[in-house]
């Protein structure tokens, strides 16, 4: 919001300066984020008139005036201006005046000149050239009645500073000049100073008939019937200035007082040409297929989510948005109806957006009017009309229907100064209450505070205590850092920091990535089989609607981001949070009933398994990559691969990861229609495991060195297809052989056709076991005792044979 430093002094006037009362302004929560001069400097420049004003003899676009500046003489001055004519008064920048800088940046210094042989003393000054607009088309007249002599500086008040608020959307009862001066007056103690808004008195009996029919749209609606209005007054300077100050340009002089009482008082209201008006007015939500044309020229359709207002034929304006250009009021305008309203800002926010614009109306309804001011407002409004556009007012009809409900807010000040973290008093909080205008009653310790209509944003009682630090003074907090007992936090060593893994994870060539918690809800149904997924209630976008409950779709989204800037090859992982449902779950401290939120760690890879070289062939990465990763993440803990399905893994290429035979995670190529789905050159490989259970790690144990030496045997045996990786070393570790100390497979063969040795469907498989006594060194029969159990215990357990 932009004002001018002097229209706020108008209403209140505390001994500061400007600086001073903005940084007032911004430590009490109105940031002010722009001071500026509402002119450039310059000086020399006088209010004076033309007098004479003859032809130039040499130039068809030149005149010769004479002007009087309040000197003893008149001065000579060669013009150009179209509009230089006798009689006017204007700027004259006299010999010796510096103007604002040009394009050069440097100052333009008027010095006696000669225009094709006519001396001038000076020049007449259009606004672009003081730097006051853009507007070059003629020199800036000045009113009637401004001092001949007197400095354009002071006269236009050019002195003067334009403030720029930066408001939050809780703070709409200062989107007014007069909602900051009472902020103003509340934190310096300086009197308030209001216009006058006395009532007018009927001069007619005329009343137009006016119907609310939906209560929850419109709380309070009033107005009155002006006849005999001229539309063609001009609008006084005085409003001209402090609307183009504002940032409004003038219109007519019935659009710029029903501006200008909204810049003042923070009042949006609309004026009816009463003649254009059918019958009487309804307020309604509008209904589907209905049209209106707008003031800005755009037609938009409605429906019956959008209120409005409208007379027995059409619908005639868009309730606290904009008004329609049907009932606009012109020059043929005579007679126009007043309408101010409380329109609820549940049903205004996010009207206007709806069709792609904003209005300085919906802007502040949106974030609540004052609804019991209403009155008096319309009251400000009709004065200025009469005195203006002149006519003859009726009698003011104002209807209550529902209006918001001030509930009481109890402050404790015991808990204000907890908050706070400084001494606070009651009278303290007594005497912030008062200066704001609040309505309370006192108890032992506690206030009981009912907020003024004006005030939609106080609800609970940390409003209050924000109000009482903001109007004490910011500087009242102790700018020392706060104390707190810092107790640090010892892993047990049998658990391994976070920043160990992420740095193993580096190691193993993978770039970490971060990302939202709240992800597409797409994600979740086909990557995680998640149907129901905790919702998030109010996203910052469509897409990011829910909260994740595995992080593989959040790495499959970077990877795409990957692919579309050409990146070959692709290695990526996550830690994180991820949110599911659980009954069981209750509060906690870091906890929170019916929902769990488990940390994971996630990874995927995709391309070649190395960067270019050329050592080796090219291969792109597969399942035993990602698996070894896995492994060397768990290591020295071992786990176990177990074929399972996940929703977003190949059914084939796939395993559930387990540890000491609970699941921690999965492992696996992305299912081929997710591959296809999300338009992926090929099938990256992801693992997502329980990040608590990566974390531990076995205490090292102190072990003698073994004064015997091992003994290695290898055992070929033929096995048929079925047999897995897993069942084969469970049998040898079922001959349960206390020399048998560890088992490893190092070759697997399948002949192309069916040996003598080999029938179809079988296969032969090497493995060399370590045998090893801690008491005593191995024979050779103690030996083949050991090696005949692993066979007797693989023939029984997966039906092998030994090979010859």
């Amino acid at each position: 919001m932009q004002f001018p430093e002097s229209w706020l002094r108008s209403f209140c006037n505390p001994a500061l300066s400007s600086e001073q009362l903005a940084d007032l302004l911004t430590l009490s929560g109105f940031e002010v984020e722009e001071r500026q001069p509402v002119a450039p400097p310059f000086s020399g420049v006088v209010v004076a008139e033309i007098v004479e004003a003859a032809q130039h003899p040499d130039a068809d676009r030149l005149r010769v005036c004479k002007v009087n500046a309040g000197g003893a003489e008149l001065l000579q001055i060669v013009c150009g201006a179209p509009n230089a004519r006798v009689g006017i008064k204007v700027p004259l920048a006299t010999v010796g005046a510096e103007l604002p800088p040009g394009e050069d940046g440097k100052a333009f210094k008027i010095k006696v000149g000669k225009l094709r042989g006519v001396e001038s003393f000076g020049m007449l000054c259009s606004a672009r050239e003081l730097g006051l607009s853009t507007d070059h088309g003629g020199l800036l007249e000045l009113v009637a009645d401004a001092p001949v002599g007197q400095s354009i500086r002071e006269h236009l008040a050019l002195d003067d500073q334009l403030f720029t608020l930066k408001l939050t959307p809780n703070l709409g009862h200062a989107l007014s000049v007069m909602g900051v001066a009472r902020e103003v007056s509340a934190l310096t103690g300086a009197p308030l100073t209001l216009p006058a808004m006395a009532p007018v008195a009927p001069a007619i009996a005329d009343q137009l008939p006016v119907k609310v029919e939906a209560p929850e749209l419109c709380g309070r609606f009033a107005g009155r019937i002006v006849r005999g209005v001229n539309p063609k007054a001009a609008t006084p300077a005085w409003m001209v200035e402090r609307l183009a100050r504002c940032g409004q340009r003038s219109v007519s002089a019935l659009v710029d007082i029903s501006n200008y009482v909204m810049f003042e008082l923070g009042r949006p209201s609309h004026m009816f040409d009463l003649d254009k008006v059918h019958g009487g007015l309804q307020v309604r939500w509008g209904r589907v297929g209905e049209t209106l044309k707008l003031l800005n020229g755009n037609t938009v359709t409605l429906d019956e989510k959008v209120g409005v207002i409208a007379d027995a034929q059409q619908v005639e304006s868009l309730a606290g948005i904009m008004g329609g250009d049907s009932t606009a009021v012109g020059d043929d305008t005579r007679n126009v109806y007043i309408e101010a309203a409380f329109w609820w800002p549940e049903a205004i926010q996010g009207r206007a957006r709806r069709y792609n614009f904003s209005t300085d109306a919906a802007h502040r309804f949106e974030r609540g009017v004052d609804p019991a001011s209403i009155a008096e407002h319309i009251e400000r409004i009709t004065a200025l009309v009469l005195e203006i556009c002149g006519g003859q007012a009726g009698p003011l009809d104002d209807q209550t229907l529902r209006l918001p409900e001030a509930k009481p807010v109890t402050l404790r000040v015991a808990r204000a100064a907890k908050i706070l973290g400084i001494p606070v008093t009651q009278a303290e909080c007594v005497q912030v209450m008062q200066r704001l205008g609040f309505a309370f009653t006192e108890g032992e310790g506690t206030l009981t505070v009912t907020p003024p209509s004006w005030r939609h944003d106080i609800q609970i009682e940390e409003d209050l205590i924000e109000e009482v630090i903001r109007v004490l003074g910011l500087h009242r907090l102790d700018d020392a850092a706060p104390l707190g007992p810092v107790v640090p936090r010892v892993l047990p060593e049998r658990v391994r920091p976070l920043s160990l893994l992420r740095r193993q994870l580096v190691d193993l060539d993978y770039q970490e990535t971060i990302n939202f918690s709240f992800v597409e809800e797409r994600w979740e149904r086909e990557l995680a089989g998640n149907t129901d997924p905790v919702r998030v209630l109010n996203p910052i976008a469509a897409p990011l609607s829910v909260m994740r409950s595995s992080l593989m779709g959040s790495l499959v989204a970077v990877l795409r981001h990957n692919l579309a800037h050409r990146a070959p090859r692709v290695r990526l992982f996550e830690t994180g949070r991820v949110f599911l449902r659980d009954a069981s779950a209750t509060d906690g401290a870091l906890e929170v009933a019916g929902l769990r939120q488990p940390r994971r760690v996630a990874g995927l890879a995709y391309g070649p398994v190395d960067g270019l070289q050329w050592g080796g062939k090219d291969r792109q990465v597969d399942f035993f990559d990602v698996k070894g990763d896995v492994e060397a993440l768990l290591a020295p803990r071992r786990a176990t691969f177990v074929a399972a399905e996940h929703p977003a893994l190949h059914p084939g290429r796939s395993a559930r990861v387990e540890l000491d035979g609970q699941p921690i995670g999965w492992v696996g190529e992305l299912h081929p229609r997710w591959r296809q789905g999300y338009e992926l050159p090929q099938a990256p490989v992801l693992f997502e495991l329980d990040l608590d259970a990566l974390l531990q790690r076995p205490v090292p144990a102190a072990k003698t060195l073994p004064r015997h030496p091992a003994a290695l045997r290898d055992l070929a045996v033929v096995v048929g297809e079925g047999v897995t990786h897993d069942a084969l070393m469970a049998a040898v570790a079922a001959a349960n052989d206390p020399i048998v100390q560890s088992a490893r497979l190092f070759d697997v063969f399948k002949p192309a056709q069916p040996t003598a040795d080999l029938a179809a469907g079988e296969r032969s498989l090497a493995l060399r076991i370590e045998l090893q006594d801690e008491s005593a060194t191995l024979t050779d029969e103690r030996i083949e005792q050991a090696m005949a159990a692993v066979t007797a215990s693989l023939q029984t357990r997966v039906g092998a044979r030994r090979r010859g």
